[in-house]
């Protein structure tokens, strides 16, 4: 008699990307990840961050170097920093420009997220929050009125978002991904985990983010 065959189960792989809406290189990979991943028919798992939270906690130096970078305006590392940014926003087919203030505080735009996710809208509700800070007339997503007219934009109820926002569970949903994420060994945003372990920093690595998972996929 035959054997009997043993079915087997053919996981597909799994992508976490961890952001914060205050990067523009952070804009450049959510806009890039969307399509790249619909061509792969695999789904996104989305998850917020506090980036101020990773930098005081493992990246402290870097707003030294940030600091003195936008206070030397006439230096050429500023110089190319600009040119990089607006490189990038025309590939990705959005604006980008830095905003007065920068970095301007994202912690309320990003425990929203979660309201969004829930929701169903944290794409379009992402995407506004970025292109907001990155291009928008008024760039203060700390601002309850700048946070109220993006949830008209894209179809939340504002007084649900700010009760929600001020939940201890938000707060804490938002403190616990960014406390994973250091856990894991991240500094930074966006990081990219393929699988749990397998870590991608920065929108430059999306090529490489792709590759790993055509290879688990051709597996």
């Amino acid at each position: 008699m035959a054997p009997t065959p043993v079915a087997t189960i053919n996981t597909l792989p799994e992508l976490e990307f961890f952001y914060d809406c205050s990067s523009p290189w952070t804009y450049f990979a959510f806009t890039r990840i969307i399509p790249m991943m619909a061509r792969l028919a695999l789904p996104i798992r989305w998850r917020p961050i506090l980036v101020g939270g990773v930098f005081n906690a493992v990246n402290q130096e870097l707003y030294a170097a940030r600091e003195a970078m936008f206070n030397s305006p006439d230096s050429a590392r500023l110089k190319y920093f600009i040119k990089d940014m607006q490189d990038w926003a025309r590939l990705c087919g959005v604006s980008a420009q830095m905003p007065p203030g920068h970095p301007i505080s994202s912690v309320k735009a990003m425990r929203g997220a979660f309201y969004a996710e829930e929701q169903g809208v944290l794409v379009p509700y992402s995407q506004a929050v970025f292109a907001t800070y990155w291009g928008g007339a008024n760039p203060d997503i700390a601002s309850d009125e700048v946070l109220a007219a993006i949830c008209a934009q894209v179809g939340l109820d504002a007084p649900g978002f700010f009760h929600a926002i001020n939940q201890p569970a938000y707060k804490d949903r938002l403190r616990r991904n960014t406390d994973e994420l250091i856990a894991r060994g991240g500094f930074g945003s966006p990081t990219l985990f393929i699988n749990g372990d397998d870590m991608y920093f920065g929108n430059d690595r999306l090529e490489l983010v792709e590759h790993g998972l055509r290879s688990l996929l051709a597996a």
